[in-house]
């Protein structure tokens, strides 16, 4: 028996006339499975392109004594079983027939799934893509979306036939050169059918589109140009900027409330909306400004520094797609700063923080409501507090003014909290330390924002 047939084969499997092949060529061919299995016997049903990777396919055998028939050759034999020059590994399948042959994918349907290979999201934009598959009938419906994938898109037509011409002409073919960006060389497409078949389209966008309906709500970003991407003169596609900025947080050892961010972001102009929430294990929030150039100043400012002393709760930012947020409860992780009734309800605390993260855990000689003005803290011997940052001694970064307590419409009584600190603050004789030392306890640091 040869070495190489050895590793092929699992012999304690009961014998099925369904045989499952592995370690095949990406998207192997059902011809190309039919061609190395028919030799041993009639090939009665094939399922091809199985698992992730799409390496795998199961073969059933008329008989049960030519599936053994085919595992017995390769197992003896000197060279193993090869598909395009890989080799394939056989088994039995605890299966005895194959059922359901066809993949929702195979199923023809009114609705296309189109991968775009080769492109970036908002390379291709919704009118080329209604552009090339209206050609052949009229298109209802169109959302697009990312996937592991890749770009992908669902096509909506009117019945299959038209949506099967459009998957037999296009599938495998690539978009015009003309219809696409400068910096993208081709965008080629595979095609299959969806399970879906009728698309909910909520608004019409550069993501979502819905023929049928003209009363639909309009989001800003259907507007021609506003969603196509900003090349550089290096080719490099730019970020799209937004009034709208997300934002990471990381290593997170305190808790990073609406307040918080209130704070910190609010020293670049005034903060309508926020909202907090958690994604793949990351917390993250969206903070709204009213104009996309006071959102530009606060991520310049604010892109890679951290709220806390020690490199705690640094932020990453980026532009959300985002224009207008939809922020319905007021929590800790949501807040509409446009309301009256919120403004107030956020604005005044007289003698004492705005927030509980300015003392994250309070310790021993703490008055317990807080930090009042007439409390005196106990002499405790610390290190000096490590210097705030600064943004005008920070290199490569532009200087600017610090933002007043106040901005144009705001009617609410500012927060007794210093928006921006741009140096430590050392505490008056005999006056109270709003913040804890850095020294006394590290999970008692001083806030850090800019």
């Amino acid at each position: 028996m040869s070495t190489s047939g050895q590793h092929q084969f699992r012999y304690t499997q009961t014998p099925s006339k369904v045989l499952h092949l592995r370690n095949l060529p990406w998207e192997c061919s059902e011809e190309e499975l039919v061609e190395l299995c028919k030799p041993f016997g009639k090939i009665v049903n094939t399922k091809c392109n199985v698992g992730a990777n799409r390496n795998q396919a199961f073969v059933e055998y008329a008989d049960l004594n030519q599936a053994i028939s085919m595992v017995s050759y390769y197992a003896s034999a000197s060279e193993p079983a090869q598909v395009r020059g890989k080799t394939v590994y056989i088994q039995y399948s605890n299966r005895h027939e194959i059922v359901n042959n066809k993949s929702p994918g195979d199923i023809p349907g009114n609705v296309l799934l189109v991968t775009m290979e080769g492109v970036q999201p908002g390379d291709v934009t919704i009118e080329v893509i209604h552009l090339v598959f209206s050609a052949f009938g009229f298109v209802h419906k169109i959302a697009t979306f990312e996937k592991a994938a890749g770009f992908q898109a669902l096509i909506q037509f009117s019945d299959v036939d038209t949506a099967s011409a459009a998957k037999n002409a296009l599938d495998g073919r690539s978009i015009p050169r003309y219809l696409l960006p400068e910096h993208v060389s081709s965008c080629n497409l595979r095609i299959s059918y969806s399970a879906h078949t009728d698309l909910n389209i909520k608004f019409q966008s550069h993501r979502s589109r819905d023929y049928t309906n003209p009363y639909l709500p309009v989001n800003p970003t259907a507007f021609d140009g506003l969603s196509q991407p900003v090349v550089g003169a290096d080719g490099v596609k730019k970020e799209q900027e937004s009034n709208v900025l997300l934002a990471a947080v990381e290593n997170m050892q305190y808790a990073v409330t609406v307040d918080v961010l209130h704070t910190v972001f609010s020293a670049f102009g005034t903060v309508q909306k926020i909202a907090i929430f958690e994604k793949n294990g990351q917390t993250q929030a969206l903070i709204q400004y009213p104009d996309v150039s006071t959102a530009s100043v606060a991520k310049d400012s604010l892109e890679g520094h951290c709220i806390y002393d020690g490199g705690y709760c640094k932020l990453h930012l980026t532009y959300s797609r985002h224009t207008d947020l939809n922020v319905k409860a007021h929590s800790d992780k949501s807040r509409d700063y446009t309301i009256p009734e919120i403004v107030q309800q956020t604005s005044g605390y007289p003698g004492a923080p705005a927030a509980p993260w300015m003392n994250p855990q309070t310790g021993a000689g703490y008055p317990p409501n807080g930090y009042s003005t007439n409390a005196n803290m106990p002499p405790q011997t610390h290190a000096a507090p490590p210097p705030s940052w600064d943004p005008s001694m920070q290199p490569g970064r532009r200087t600017f003014v610090s933002v007043p307590s106040t901005f144009p419409g705001q009617t609410y009584t500012a927060s007794p909290v210093p928006a921006y600190a741009s140096a430590p603050i050392s505490p008056a004789p005999g006056a109270s330390m709003p913040m804890t030392p850095p020294a006394a306890s590290r999970a008692s640091q001083a806030p850090y924002y800019p």
